[in-house]
């Protein structure tokens, strides 16, 4: 086993062009120079139907579904650069969240892929919060379910002009935080790895 933490980085949307999956990729990239095993998760990869009670009971869990939860119970932690929709988290990341929180078994502890997990957060947006309130509502809910949240957070307001012609951030500054960000989180996920 290794002493390294094992973490993940994704982004709470599907698009190929989205700002949120560039910002992770960076973020992904910057890690790779601190001690932990990092990857990269498109959840376009992951595709799952709307959670639904009724259809959980008759099939189960969807396959998309095992695979990243196991791939969440395995890790120490994880980064989510998270678009805003209304306010709020997207449709898809709230979906994945939720599948990945049931149970496989009836005697599996219950939110084995989030408690005692440490999650970054950060958000990309077009507008000028950066998607910020996006943000509290994703906080709020993790939180609940046992995961370790940074207080720390990333908003990259108007992010179209936010990236250069190779996805790489162009602001300094926003380039420091989230090195400070990553930082952070690497080295708590490894101070509480299980």
């Amino acid at each position: 086993m290794t002493d390294q933490p094992r973490l993940l980085c994704f982004a709470g949307s599907a698009r190929q062009d989205s700002l949120n999956k560039r910002l992770a990729r960076v973020a992904a990239s910057m890690a790779q120079r601190y001690d932990a095993e990092i990857s990269f998760l498109d959840l376009a990869d992951y595709p799952m139907p709307l959670y639904h009670g009724d259809l959980e009971a008759h099939e189960g869990l969807p396959k998309a579904a095992k695979t990243l939860k196991a791939l969440f119970r395995d890790c120490d932690g994880f980064l989510i650069a998270a678009p805003e929709y209304n306010s709020s988290l997207t449709p898809l990341l709230k979906n994945t969240l939720d599948w990945i929180s049931r149970r496989e078994q009836p005697d599996e502890p219950a939110l084995i892929a989030f408690r005692g997990k440490v999650a970054a957060l950060c958000a990309a947006s077009g507008g000028a919060t950066g998607g910020r309130r996006g943000l509290v509502a994703l906080r709020m809910m993790l939180g609940n379910i046992g995961v370790h949240v940074l207080p720390q957070q990333l908003s990259v307001p108007h992010a179209a002009q936010a990236f250069d012609a190779q996805g790489e951030l162009v602001d300094e500054q926003i380039t420091q935080t989230l090195d400070n960000l990553i930082s952070e989180w690497v080295r708590v996920s490894g101070a509480l790895r299980h």
